[in-house]
Formats: C-alpha cells, structure tokens, sequence
C-alpha cells in the first residue's frame, strides 16, 4: 500500500498538469500562440538546462560500476531498436519516430531518483542508470525524430545533411554534452550559478506538461489510440519482461534492479513531447502515450515492484 500511494502522489500531480492545460485553453486562460512560445522556451531553454543541471553534479568516480553502465546503455540501445522495428508495422509513416521516441523514452532521471531515494533512503545506483541510459535516450530522440519528420519524403543526400545538421544544433544534445563535459572535469559549479540552472530546469516539467495538456486534441488522440496504447504497453510492461529477467540472471538486485525497473518500466517522459512539437511532428500520438502511462504508471509499477520483493530481489 505504501509502495501504491507513493507512485500515485508522484504519478496524479503530473497528470492534473495535464488536465489543467486542457482546462486553461478550454477557458481562453491559453491560447495557440502562447502555447507555442511556452513549448520553444521549454525545449531550447529549459529542458537543456534541466538535462545538464542533472548530469554536471553527478560524481561518476566515486560511484563508478563499468559492467552496470554497461547494461543499461545496452538495454537502451536494444531498447530503441525494438521500438524501430516493431513502428515500421504501423500503418501510419508519419508517426513512427514519435511511436518510437515515445515507446522507449522513460523518465528516468526524475523518477528514477525519487524512487529509489524513497526505497533506500540515497539515490544508489541511479546516477549510473542515468548516464548509462539518458544521454542516449536524448541523442537517439533527436535522431529519430530528425530522420521520421512528416513533412520529408525518401531518404536521399539532401534530407540526410538537413537531418544531420538538426541534430548538431539540437539544444538537448548540447546540453547532454555540456553536462557529460562537466561532470567528468569535476568543474566547480558557484552556488550562484547552481541556483540559477536549477530554478530554470525546474520550470520544464511542469511548464511542458501544461503546454502538452494545452495542445492536446481528443479527436486527434482518439485516431491514434491505437498506436498510443502498443507504444505505453510497451513502455510500462513489454520492455521490463525482456530487460528485468536478464537483470536478474546476470545478478542485479537492491537497487541496481530498482534502477533498471526504472530505465525500463516508467513513465514516458514529458521532454519527448516538446521534441516532437519542435521537430516538426504533430505530437498528438506522443502526449496520448504520455498520458496514458503517466496515468497506468502507479499500478504497474506497484506491481513490479511487489512481484519482486515477493521474489527476494529488493
């Protein structure tokens, strides 16, 4: 029960941002232009500055476990491959990059963190889950979404260099970078500054779920609910029946376990909304996704969780 009200009081608060979003354009509080502004801000502001405030403080010495880091950039990686071939079976062409972003991108950073913290009282093994799984997540996210953007048609020299190039200027790759960068440097970081980067990085997820609520179309929702359904299926219970059992025979337990639960099972993150916004995808498949495992998450996640401390593993 408590593991339940922990995933529903992390879980229904990012939901009713949702719901507010909706509410507010419904009321006129938003409008089409506004929304637009608030994704662009989000995505080439504050969602780098949030992905680099949380790589740049990692100690990754100290906590330094290669054959872990090694499994989850592997289980990511795997990961996104599946999710790319399963999308060339849907019918659609125009929504297979965000099926695909959306089906394999968990919120793990955020999640992951909180989690684990609640469980064990320190955030463990997930720094390494995160740079493990995370910098990929954001890399391959904006390739994908560059090489499946609607609006191109066959893959030829031009629409190659013209994704190419998107993905040098894409701001989340920068700030993955530029974290990475940091951190292994062990860079200094004023206090200053420290409180100014998290003050801006704060203001993406709630910022983007509002925005994402805001743009949101049922209809439009409703002729992908298809798509949305496989690819949270998939998020919430598909990846973690191929990824877990593996963890489990090749020995992970405690929190390590917990961590790859988290890469695997959790929800899709509100970031690969505002990507898709902003690389030129309608997003309508992504916020359903999002929507619907952001609302599912409390009870699968219980559910595995008590299925592996029933089993001895946590």
């Amino acid at each position: 029960m408590a593991n339940l009200l922990f995933c529903l009081n992390a879980t229904i608060p990012l939901f009713l941002l949702l719901v507010l979003g909706m509410v507010f354009t419904k009321f006129k509080i938003f409008d089409e232009v506004f929304v637009a502004k608030l994704n662009s801000f989000v995505f080439q502001i504050a969602l780098p500055v949030l992905v680099f405030y949380d790589l740049c403080r990692e100690d990754f010495y100290s906590l330094w476990d290669g054959r872990f880091v090694l499994f989850c950039f592997i289980a990511t990686a795997l990961s996104i491959a599946l999710t790319a071939a399963i999308a060339f079976l849907l019918p659609d062409k125009s929504t297979r990059g965000e099926f695909i972003q959306a089906a394999y991108r968990s919120s793990a950073a955020i999640l992951g963190i909180a989690l684990i913290q609640n469980l064990y009282g320190s955030s463990g093994m997930a720094p390494l889950m995160i740079i493990g799984s995370v910098p990929l997540y954001n890399i391959m996210a904006v390739v994908v979404l560059s090489f499946f953007q609607p609006a191109h048609g066959t893959l030829d020299k031009k629409r190659l260099a013209s994704a190419g190039i998107g993905i040098l200027k894409n701001p989340i790759l920068w700030g993955v970078l530029l974290g990475l960068f940091w951190a292994l440097l062990n860079l200094p970081m004023p206090q200053i500054l420290d409180r100014t980067l998290e003050n801006i990085g704060r203001l993406a997820t709630p910022l983007g779920l509002l925005s994402m609520g805001a743009a949101f179309d049922i209809k439009k929702a409703l002729k992908s609910a298809k798509s949305a359904g496989l690819a949270a299926f998939i998020k919430l219970i598909g990846l973690g029946l191929i990824f877990v059992p593996i963890a489990v025979f090749m020995g992970f337990t405690g929190n390590k376990l917990v961590s790859i639960l988290i890469m695997c099972c959790s929800s899709t993150t509100v970031s690969s909304y505002i990507m898709a916004k902003n690389m030129d995808h309608e997003g309508t498949l992504t916020s359903s996704t999002i929507m619907l495992t952001t609302f599912f998450l409390a009870f699968t996640l219980t559910g595995w969780l008590f299925v592996l401390k029933t089993l001895g593993l946590l």
